[in-house]
């Protein structure tokens, strides 16, 4: 049955119609905000899948080009493999639904959100983390918390709830905020060096928005929420954990106590056959093929409840070092001879190395989605191969997890990249992780701010980047909060507060949770530990490598001038066809970009050769003017004149009579082809474009 409800939501309408669409799926709504129609379905396995131990949720974002009114391009002419943009906005719908699901839940549960109408002033991400939230909670998939969403602006000042395009366009910040009507459950987040204290506000404002949306979605569930299905439960039983645990909790805490994450792996892998032999001598082959699942789950367990017990009870980490001390650190640049800018930056076991490729801004990458920022001069990319986990297997192409992490580190550096006009090169960052042991993305952002500077990129500010990590106790407020979290603690903890920043502010979060929320104490304590660790690295690591950004680009890395034309003379640059610059860079070796206000760029690896390809496209540009003077060369001899070119592509007439003064029989006696002349321009013909020169003038 068709049903509306309509709210106002920071200012906007909100309308959400259900019955009408998808009537197959679990759970169905069409969410209209402004102008912006997202469809989202959630749908839900009739069977659980056996033999995993994770919940098996996928979550969706897909863009139609038809929303903003544009045809896809290349040959099919059809939307192929999701953007960039689709996959981080598909991880910001998953990162707070997930850790909402029951824990013992094993059936395939799938999200997908389509855009279908596209306000400018409305991205489509708050309107489809509401309908998952929504679809969810109205479907009978046992999912029964209502998450709200919202994002928060900065214009002067001011912070601005869902900020429309000319706003955002203004705005030092980009916040995204996902939370229950208790607690804070995903931030994610861009900005420009702003404050931790104004960072927060921007949160708590964005939570009181949210608790009204929350309050709304209420609403809808209880009209027409449908009952929550029962489910196959995959807890584990409770004897066989106490069973494992009196035999072997010892051995888990043991395999733990070490510094290196590959001994501990070592640790556990000796302890797993000890549990494997158990078992079989006690139960049998068969009743261990049985319980093989569950004793993984019950080992995964043991070694969690004793991580989080070794940190909240007993105080200590299982590395040894205190709650708020970073890994051993170090920083090098220049470790690849020839490429434009490198730097190496490890933290504990944890080693990144970051590359920079300048080129020319026609290399700039080419969007093809629903934002209205269609090209992209500064690129990220992060690689995260198996042998920095030790593992021997097949590298695949970038995943969500890659895309993730590069479009962090992209978005904590790009505050502090240079204009076009200041340093006017396409910049590409590339992160190869090289060893794993967590904090990979913020040790790419750490190595890539080495490497822009010894690249030569005058950056604003050297940006650091650190996370934290939370254990909560339970059934309590209590929580005790970790620096610079590893591998195993990120794995075992309940949160991931990741924070990229310069020593004036913050330009990138995203937090990860596990639990149902944070409080502000928490953000607000994770917010003043991360200042005090990048400040640290900043001061002791980084600068200490690189002081500041090289005066000069690579010698490997093209050069550029820059200078600029009438636009009306663009045309008179290109030439017929492209004629006339193709020639200019086939004589020079140069590349040429021209920007629509007149402004021309030329890069090339010669000075020479690009002071030449300026020089003559000067020549194009400038208009020849009565009376002035010039250094001509002779083109063309006919028998009562002579074609002068005074400067690229222009050329005049210089009749016999205006050679010298004494009288000239025939013109082959004063003038060669390819002579130099200095010659004054007597009449201009602008209309025609023709002009008249003499030599006995000058």
């Amino acid at each position: 049955m068709f049903r509306k409800f309509e709210t106002e939501f920071a200012g906007r309408p909100l309308v959400i119609e259900t019955g009408k669409m998808a009537g197959l799926a679990n759970g169905s709504c069409l969410v209209r905000y402004g102008d912006t129609c997202v469809l989202v379905n959630a749908t839900m396995s009739k069977d659980a899948r056996d033999g995993i131990d994770f919940l098996p949720l996928s979550v969706d974002y897909e863009e139609r080009l038809y929303a903003v009114g544009k045809i896809p391009g290349g040959f099919v002419k059809r939307e192929g493999k999701p953007t960039d943009k689709a996959i981080l906005v598909s991880r910001v719908i998953d990162r707070p639904m997930r850790p909402l699901f029951p824990k013992d839940y094993r059936n395939d549960t799938a999200i997908n959100a389509v855009t279908m109408c596209m306000d400018p002033d409305v991205l489509p991400e708050v309107p489809a983390m509401l309908g998952a939230s929504i679809a969810l909670n109205i479907s009978d998939i046992p999912f029964d918390r209502v998450v709200g969403a919202a994002k928060v602006g900065l214009v002067d000042g001011k912070l601005i709830v869902n900020p429309g395009l000319s706003d955002r366009e203004k705005s030092d910040l980009d916040l995204t905020v996902a939370a229950t009507a208790e607690k804070v459950c995903m931030i994610e987040a861009g900005a420009n060096e702003v404050p931790d204290d104004v960072m927060l506000e921007a949160i708590k404002l964005a939570h009181t928005e949210i608790k009204k949306v929350v309050e709304f979605i209420e609403g809808i569930k209880k009209e027409i929420g449908k009952p929550k299905a029962s489910y196959k439960s995959f807890e584990i039983p409770a004897d066989m954990f106490n069973e494992l645990k009196e035999n072997f909790g010892t051995k888990v805490y043991d395999a733990l106590q070490t510094t290196d994450k590959t001994v501990r792996d070592a640790n556990m892998e000796k302890v797993n056959e000890e549990i494997k032999a158990y078992y079989i001598e006690k139960y049998g082959e068969e009743a261990y093929a049985e319980a093989k699942a569950d004793i993984a789950e019950v080992v995964y367990r043991l070694e969690k409840k004793t991580v989080r017990s070794m940190i909240i009870d007993e105080g200590k980490r299982p590395d040894g070092r205190a709650f708020d001390e970073i890994r051993p650190l170090s920083a090098e640049v220049d470790i690849l001879p020839r490429t434009h800018g490198s730097a190496l930056f490890s933290r504990g076991q944890t080693q990144v190395l970051s590359i920079v490729t300048l080129g020319p801004k026609s290399d700039e990458q080419t969007l093809d989605g629903l934002d209205e920022e269609e090209t992209k001069r500064y690129i990220h990319h992060y690689n995260f191969p198996p042998y920095s986990v030790g593992e021997a297997r097949p590298v695949r192409s970038p995943g969500r997890r890659e895309i993730g992490h590069g479009a962090l580190a992209e978005r904590a550096l790009e505050p502090v990249i240079p204009s076009a006009q200041e340093f006017p090169y396409a910049i590409r960052v590339v992160s190869e992780v090289l060893s794993s042991n967590g904090s990979t993305s913020q040790g790419s952002i750490c190595g890539s701010t080495m490497a822009l500077m010894a690249a030569g990129v005058p950056i604003k500010a050297p940006v650091a980047g650190i996370s934290t990590g939370l254990f909560t106790k339970e059934d309590s407020d209590d929580y005790i909060m970790v620096t610079d979290i590893q591998g195993i603690e990120d794995f075992f903890g309940d949160m991931d507060f990741k924070v990229g920043g310069t020593k004036k502010g913050i330009t990138a979060i995203q937090v990860d949770i596990k639990v149902d929320g944070l409080s502000y104490e928490i953000i607000a304590e994770a917010f003043a530990k991360t200042r005090v660790a990048r400040d640290y690295i900043l001061d002791n690591i980084m600068l200490k490598a690189i002081p500041e950004a090289r005066a000069e680009v690579s010698e490997y890395a093209p050069k550029i001038k820059t200078i600029k034309i009438n636009p009306d003379k663009i045309k008179d640059v290109i030439g017929s066809g492209g004629k006339t610059i193709n020639k200019i860079i086939e004589d020079t070796g140069v590349k040429i970009d021209i920007e629509d206000d007149g402004t021309v760029f030329v890069y090339g690896m010669d000075q020479d050769m690009i002071m030449k390809a300026l020089t003559t496209i000067v020549g194009l540009t400038e208009d020849v003017e009565k009376d002035a003077v010039y250094m001509g060369k002779v083109t063309k001899l006919m028998p009562a004149f002579a074609i002068v070119e005074v400067l690229p592509g222009k050329e005049g007439l210089l009749h016999i009579s205006q050679i010298c003064k004494e009288r000239v029989e025939k013109i082959e006696d004063k003038l060669a082809l390819g002579q130099e002349i200095m010659v004054k321009v007597i009449e201009v013909d602008k209309d025609q474009g023709k002009f008249k020169l003499s030599a006995k003038e000058v």
